[in-house]
């Protein structure tokens, strides 16, 4: 009997309603291979078919109303005239889609729920699943189910032998659907399954395989059968817009009409004109330039549809004339649809009124020629997303009637990681390494405009606190689950002070719990954001760590957050050192320096007081030690003046034993309870009385207390004295004309000389005098460059430090970087030489004969600041750097930056005279309207900049602020009793109180300031 293929024409009313004359056709169908049995089947149906679904030995239809599934059997031999089975939900309840396997039905309600029914069971009902999920897709293997909710989740069940349901293990079956935890937060936008394994397709165009993989239907490059979700290699640029999987292997559709097949090649269902297995998607190169617009597979074959030529295409088994050929052949090539051996199967071409709807079983072929208007089902319903028409509509929705639906998006887009991300999911872009793709500009934009509505903003901040932040997750193997961690920053209630314990400490947490290959994902994302963005999110834990530092105790349920956000500021510090490069000073917790107060953290424990607000003086140790980046200069001195944090602990114990005498007598007693290193030196012959007592101290001496005086002068140290001992020693021994140190073209800075005038010993000992003035809590005037600070702490100096130093050589390097020009060596005309120090230098060996080039001249300026700043100098810093940590403990000078240390030692100057003015403090009969008061700062305020910082001299010993600034300084005013108009001003050093008479006009505080100004050494 000749086989013929069938064409029916699906009726648009009831085949006995003769009253009305014929319309056309809504739709026609052909079947491959024919059953004619169905044609009268078919006919008989009032409605169009709303969905065709067809497996190895059943074809089902689903009625257009979605009232029932009409299921036939498909037995080898039949016709398909056997009746068929009808299957119905209920009479209130409609079909939204179906599929099925080898032994089930699946179908979805319009309204989101899953319904299962086993085909191999006499009296079969529906089984309801996944109750309380909203499911969009459904599709089914031979032996198991997958289900796709609307809020992003995949679950899975049925058969697992093979790892199928993606749950990570391998067992035989569950009957109970079970979420695949490892596409969790990923934005998928289709799911598939084959005979045994799984594909699902994200909205950013990557796919994900799992399953049996014995033939290489995964596409992962082997046959090992995965449990749980991998990745496929990106195709070259091409986004992924569809996936069909068949019996054991799978289809992958591009944006630009492209197919890709891989898997069981045995029957030709690959397309590649052999019979070959493919590990890997592999492109059907017959199809190129076609332009195909769907794609289905059968069991061992495979449909292509180009819509512009109008033509399906076949390849494959075609050993149940499945392939519409006419014949029983299996083709290893795509080739077109036939109705009969001379006669193609053509559809019209760009047509607005039909479209083409092609159906693949498991022997079968159908197409669907129907109107658009009656569209087939939609079984790629998306998750909800945002867009700019949703923020319109959510913003005119306020306050009206349509609110509570609004509320109803906002919680479903907002309580989901992948519908979130899935609103700003963007192309990728070429030589992108990531799998992410995010547009931060669209989110920003959007979440700006939404949170403009304090009603939408507190929905938005409920959904995250209560349901998004809850249900992230932690252990994905995959880049794209980890967008929301990239996304939710961006959001403005993250940055909100109110939220940083609801919303910014979860957060924080949800990151710290993130995998180590996770968070190294995190952290290049970190590196690629611009620095305005990698600083608002800085700025973010900065900000709820304060927040917390106010709950920070002894309590290790109290600690917690503080300890997650100092590890995610570590996170973001490391990225920062390693490719952002924002001042450290971002990092930098001001607060915490005020917590800092070692005498008070003694008489507070020993009081008993065991309710402390924020952190103890040994907690800020310990964070110290792994964070020190957060602690700012002022906070890292007080912890260097405390000797050593490693010893705190004993310190404090040790004060405790001496409670009493600082009730009694304050503090300021402690000093003199500690072991001392004193010395006496003569103003005449200060340089010369220095080295020689250094000579002789040992070094257990100079980790002493020390102490200073001029001889014949105030015996007692209070603080003022050695500041004025280091400002003088190191005015004279910085000078030019004293020779220990070079000043490169009359440059303010100084640096070791190439050729010492002095012996080494001399610069061990002004490193010493350094150790010293930093570690008894001294700033001084050392005229040292960045660089200097940059070696202390083991880093190496960088041609803008040579600018600093050196700005004409510094300035000439710099053009030599710069300058790309063909005639550079012309130009030029130098060799690998410099002149540094009065001297000509050869930087490799007979480098005067040695040209720079173009390609070697970052070279010779490397092997330049490598000479100036290390080769030259190395006996002379060495010594210096030695004498620097006899005094210092290194271990702790070490968490310094070099900005920071270079303000410790050498303080600063920036001098704001109004703040000065407006700190003063008066005592006795002084306030600030008093006229000599008044008179004092009119003259004060006329000035000149010297004069102003030998006033600081006079006042406090130098004229070098330290890190606090001097807008926290304060001096005190003073007028003894025993003091007349005729008496200069004097002063306490160590208190920077002003002993000022009662001058009753302004020449004499003129005079009396000029006075204290230009005689401002010597005490007693």
């Amino acid at each position: 009997m000749r086989n013929k293929t069938q064409v029916l024409q699906l009726p648009t009313a009831q085949s006995g309603s003769m009253s009305r004359p014929a319309k056309p056709p809504r739709a026609q169908l052909w079947l491959f291979p024919s059953a004619a049995g169905l044609h009268s089947a078919l006919l008989r149906r009032a409605e169009a078919t709303r969905q065709i679904c067809c497996s190895q030995g059943r074809l089902a239809l689903l009625e257009r109303g979605g009232a029932g599934v009409e299921v036939h059997q498909l037995l080898v031999g039949s016709d398909g005239a056997r009746k068929p089975r009808y299957i119905k939900l209920g009479k209130k309840m409609k079909i939204h889609s179906m599929d099925q396997g080898t032994e089930h039905l699946l179908i979805l309600s319009s309204d989101g729920k899953p319904f299962e029914y086993n085909y191999s069971i006499e009296h079969a009902r529906f089984q309801s699943i996944l109750r309380e999920k909203n499911i969009i897709q459904i599709t089914c293997g031979d032996y198991h189910s997958l289900a796709l909710s609307k809020g992003g989740e995949l679950f899975a069940w049925g058969q697992n032998v093979h790892g199928q349901l993606g749950l990570g293990s391998t067992f035989p079956s569950t009957p109970t659907p079970e979420m695949v935890e490892s596409l969790a937060g990923v934005p998928l936008v289709q799911i598939s399954a084959g005979e045994a394994h799984s594909m699902a397709l994200s909205m950013s165009g990557n796919v994900y395989s799992w399953g049996k993989n014995d033939f290489g239907q995964l596409g992962l490059g082997h046959t090992d059968n995965k449990d749980s979700p991998s990745l496929i290699e990106a195709l070259d640029n091409q986004k992924v817009e569809f996936l069909t999987c068949g019996g054991s292997h799978t289809a992958l559709l591009t944006q630009d009409g492209l197919v890709f097949t891989f898997g069981a090649g045995k029957y030709g269902q690959l397309g590649h004109s052999s019979t070959q297995n493919e590990l890997r998607p592999r492109l059907v190169t017959e199809l190129t330039g076609k332009r195909v617009t769907q794609i289905a597979c059968g069991r061992w074959h495979t449909l292509a549809y180009v819509s512009d030529l109008g033509k399906v295409f076949s390849f494959g088994s075609g050993k149940e004339k499945q392939l519409g050929n006419s014949g029983t052949q299996n083709q290893l090539l795509p080739l077109p649809v036939k109705l009969s051996s001379n006669e193609e199967l053509k559809f019209e071409s760009h047509t607005s009124e039909k479209e083409l709807i092609m159906i693949a079983g498991g022997n079968q072929s159908i197409l669907l020629w129907t109107d658009k208007e009656n569209s087939y089902v939609n079984l790629r319903r998306k998750i909800p997303m945002l867009n700019e028409g949703t923020v319109k509509r959510w913003i005119a929705d306020v306050e009206t009637k349509q609110w509570q639906s609004t509320k109803r998006d906002i919680q479903e887009i907002f309580s989901s990681p992948a519908c979130l991300t899935g609103s700003f999911v963007r192309k990728s872009r070429a030589a992108e390494m990531m799998s992410i793709h995010l547009d931060l500009d669209k989110a920003r934009n959007i979440f700006k405009e939404l949170t403009q509505k304090d009603w939408i903003t507190n929905m938005i901040t409920i959904c995250l606190r209560d349901n998004l932040l809850k249900n992230l997750t932690f252990n994905s193997a995959h880049q794209e689950a980890l967008a929301v961690f990239f996304l939710l920053p961006e959001c403005p209630v993250m940055h909100e002070g109110n939220n940083w314990e609801t919303l910014v400490v979860p957060f924080a947490e949800a990151v710290w719990k993130l995998s180590d290959q996770s968070s190294c994902v995190l952290e290049e994302y970190w590196a690629t954001l611009q620095e305005s963005a990698f600083g608002k999110l800085v700025q973010m834990f900065k900000r709820a760590l304060i927040s917390q530092l106010h709950y920070w105790t002894g309590s290790a349920e109290n600690n917690c957050h503080v300890k997650t956000l100092l590890e995610m500021l570590k996170k973001l510090h490391r990225v920062n050192q390693s490719k952002i490069f924002l001042p450290e000073n971002i990092f930098e917790v001001d607060e915490l320096s005020h917590y800092l107060n070692f005498y008070e953290e003694a008489r507070r424990r020993s009081s008993w007081k065991m309710s402390l607000v924020g952190p103890s003086d040994v907690q800020c140790c310990v964070v110290f030690s792994q964070f020190p980046f957060i602690f700012n200069a002022l906070a890292k001195t007080k912890l260097l003046y405390s000797d050593s944090f490693i010893k705190k602990e004993k310190r404090i114990i040790a004060y405790l034993k001496l409670t009493e005498i600082i009730e009694q007598r304050g503090s300021e007693i402690i000093p003199f309870l500690r072991p001392t290193f004193t010395m006496t030196v003569r103003r005449s012959h200060l340089v010369e009385d220095v080295l020689d007592q250094l000579s002789q101290s040992e070094n257990e001496d100079l980790r002493k207390e020390f102490w200073v005086s001029f001889r014949g002068e105030t015996e007692l140290e209070f603080g003022g004295v050695r500041r004025e001992f280091f400002h003088c020693v190191f005015q004279e021994m910085t000078g030019p004309e004293y020779g220990l140190f070079s000043y490169p073209e009359e440059s303010s800075y100084m640096w070791f000389p190439a050729t010492p005038k002095y012996e080494k010993k001399r610069y061990f000992f002004f490193g010493v005098l350094c150790g010293l003035s930093l570690f008894s809590c001294n700033v001084a005037n050392i005229p040292f460059p960045l660089a200097l600070f940059k070696k202390l702490l083991g880093q190496m100096p960088s041609l803008e430090d040579l600018k600093e130093l050196s700005p004409v050589l510094g300035k000439s390097l710099q053009t030599l970087l710069d300058d790309e020009g063909d005639d550079f060596g012309e130009v030029f005309y130098i060799h690998f030489s410099v002149h540094w120090d009065r001297n000509d230098v050869d930087l490799i060996p007979n480098g005067s004969c040695i040209p720079v080039d173009q390609t070697n001249k970052r070279d010779y300026v490397s092997k330049c600041i490598n000479y100036i700043f290390n080769t030259s100098v190395e006996d002379a810093y060495e010594e210096f750097e030695s004498g620097f940590y006899k005094v210092g403990d290194k271990e702790i000078i070490k968490f310094f930056h070099p900005e920071q240390l270079r303000d410790v030692v050498v303080g600063n100057t920036d001098y704001d005279w109004e703040t000065f003015e407006k700190n003063a403090q008066y005592e006795q009969d002084y306030d600030s309207s008093h006229p000599t008061i008044v008179m004092f700062w009119k003259a004060l305020h006329k000035l000149t900049l010297e004069e102003k910082k030998k006033f600081l001299v006079f006042l406090t010993g130098t004229d070098r602020v330290q890190i606090k600034g001097l807008k926290n300084m304060k001096i005190t005013f003073r007028c003894p009793e025993n003091l007349t108009e005729k008496d200069p001003m004097r002063t306490y050093t160590c208190t920077s109180v002003l002993c000022l008479p009662k001058y009753s006009t302004m020449e004499r505080v003129e005079e009396a300031l000029q006075v204290a100004i230009n005689n401002n050494r010597g005490f007693g």
